[in-house]
Parts: C-alpha cells; structure tokens; sequence
C-alpha cells in the first residue's frame, strides 16, 4: 500500500516535532496522539516495539488512518511498520558481526596473530633465563680449567721447551747385562780390584787377552726384528784394541773397536773406562751376543757391561 497524498508535504518533511514551530503549525502539524504520525496530517504510523522487527515479512497493515490490531501472546507487535516493509520502501541486508561469519560459510576466528606474539614472548623469557644459567655455570668451568692449566711440579711452564725423552716404559726397557751375568769362556774371570767399574760391587770382566778366550750375552725381551746399537763399556791400559764380535752365531761385519778414548796412560786401566759401540740386526725375542779374541785381535781389554737401544744411535 503507498500512503495517500497528505498535501505539499512530503515523506522526507514530516518531522515528528513540526507541530513545534511555526511553519509546522501552518501545515497543520498537530501533537502526535494515542499512537499516530509524526504530527502531520495523514502522517504514516511507522512505530514499533524494538525488537520486533521480522525480515523478510510484511507489517500487517490497516486502513488509512487505523492502527493494526496487536496480535496475541507471542505475535509480533504491529504498532510499527518498517519502512522497508513498505511496498516501494528501502531494502535493509542484515550486516554480519565481524567474527560471527557473512551468511556464507567465511567468517574471522580468534585473534590469532595476538596470541602467537605472546607465545613468542614467553618463549624468549624463557630462553633467556636459561643462557643466563648456563652463562653463570660457564665462569666456573673456565675457573677450573684455569687452575688446571698453572704448571705444576710434574709441568713445564714453557711450552718452548724441548722434552728430554728417557726410556720408553710402555714399550718395556732394552735388556742390560753386568760383568756378573755374562757367561765366560775359557781361562775368563771376573775380577774387582781396578777402580772405575760400573756393576755391582764393581765387578768386572778379565782374562780376555788370551787367544780364543770369550764373553758371550744371552738375552730376551726384543720387541721386533730390526736394526739395534749395542754398547759396551771397557778399559784399555794406554793403547788401542779391538776383537770379534759375534750375533747370533754370525761373524759380525768389522772388529769391535776397542780404542783409547779415554786418553789414559800406559798401564793406568783405573784410567781407561770408556764406550764403544757396534749396530747389529737382532731378532725379536731372544739374541745372542758374544766378544771373543781371534786371529788378529788385540784383547788386553777389562770388560764392565753390555746395553741396547733400538735403532742406529751413538750414544
């Protein structure tokens, strides 16, 4: 239904407070009463109770100038009628809530973004607490391991410092053998009345200065097959000799040299102690080792002791 003409006045003049002024008054805008219009004549009844608009449905309607009759308990009540339920009025959409879906399946979820900023932030909290930890509990380790690094008795405070290597224990000593463990040939004795000896008691070797008379050393303990230096340690009275050597029942390559390096006079064998040395091959595990005068040899010798070292050394 459209509204009837009510005069010059137009839908968009009625003002519902006309009957105020002056100008209403001359339109003939009269107080509003028992529910009509707005104050102009034939003004249209647009009231209704909030909350009772229905979409989609026409407002019951009445006579020109009639209001609807209110429907029963729970009927919508018609005192108002919208403008959109006006043939020819404005259409309304109804305006989604944002975070409560458009009608079309598509809506926005929680405020992710806010919660993934705080988790970060917990996060970094934590991380932090914990290299604040670990920060304080490396200072102790450094001081630990500085006391460690301060040289002690058994340290060299110099790392320049060239190491003198003895011995290699964990490769086992190379055997030695004193006069008194040495096996004597023919017409050969042991002796201590000369001066110098190093073995026990001062115990040395005599009596090789006959032809044919011999020492020999027995020993064991050699880690693998390979080039060796034996020493052997003597006294000559004043002058040069030298006599055979034999390893492992093999000639060996020279004489034995047996000089005067101890620079002593004639006669003086308290005097003459001194090292000489030779580089067999021996075996691993047992050798045999014997000093002997032959054909040519010069033996007025006193022999103390016999020693090893692997390789070709000197001294």
């Amino acid at each position: 239904m459209t509204p009837g003409n009510n005069g010059a006045s137009t839908p968009e003049e009625d003002d519902p407070f006309g009957y105020l002024y002056a100008d209403g008054q001359a339109n003939g805008a009269t107080p509003p009463s028992g529910g009509g219009g707005y104050g102009y004549p034939g003004s249209v009844n647009r009231v209704r109770a909030v909350g009772e608009r229905k979409y989609g449905q026409q407002a019951p309607t009445a006579p020109y100038g009639q209001v609807p009759q209110q429907g029963g308990y729970g009927q919508p009540n018609a005192h108002y009628g919208a403008p959109e339920t006006v043939p020819g009025g404005a259409q309304t959409a109804r305006v989604p809530m944002p975070g409560h879906g458009d009608g079309g399946g598509r809506g926005r979820g929680p405020n992710t973004k806010g919660l993934l900023i705080g988790a970060i932030a917990v996060v970094a909290a934590v991380v932090i607490g914990i290299s604040v930890a670990m920060m304080g509990g490396g200072d102790d380790d450094k001081t630990d391991d500085q006391a460690d690094a301060t040289p002690t008795v058994s340290q060299s405070a110099s790392p320049t410092q060239k190491e003198t290597k003895g011995p290699d224990k964990s490769a086992g000593e190379l055997p030695k053998a004193e006069a008194k463990a040495l096996n004597l040939g023919t017409g050969v004795t042991t002796a201590s009345d000369i001066d110098g000896a190093r073995s026990d008691g001062g115990v040395y070797v005599a009596g090789l200065n006959n032809p044919g008379a011999s020492v020999t050393w027995t020993f064991n303990g050699i880690p693998e097959d390979g080039d060796y230096t034996v020493f052997a340690r003597y006294s000559v009275p004043g002058q040069d000799a030298s006599m055979t050597l034999t390893v492992n029942g093999k000639v060996f390559g020279s004489k034995l040299s047996l000089e005067n390096y101890a620079r002593a006079a004639e006669g003086d064998f308290a005097k003459g102690w001194t090292t000489t040395y030779a580089w067999p091959t021996l075996n691993k595990g047992t050798n045999t080792i014997t000093l002997s005068c032959g054909d040519g040899d010069s033996c007025n010798v006193l022999l103390d002791q016999f020693s090893l070292k692997k390789g070709r050394v000197k001294s």
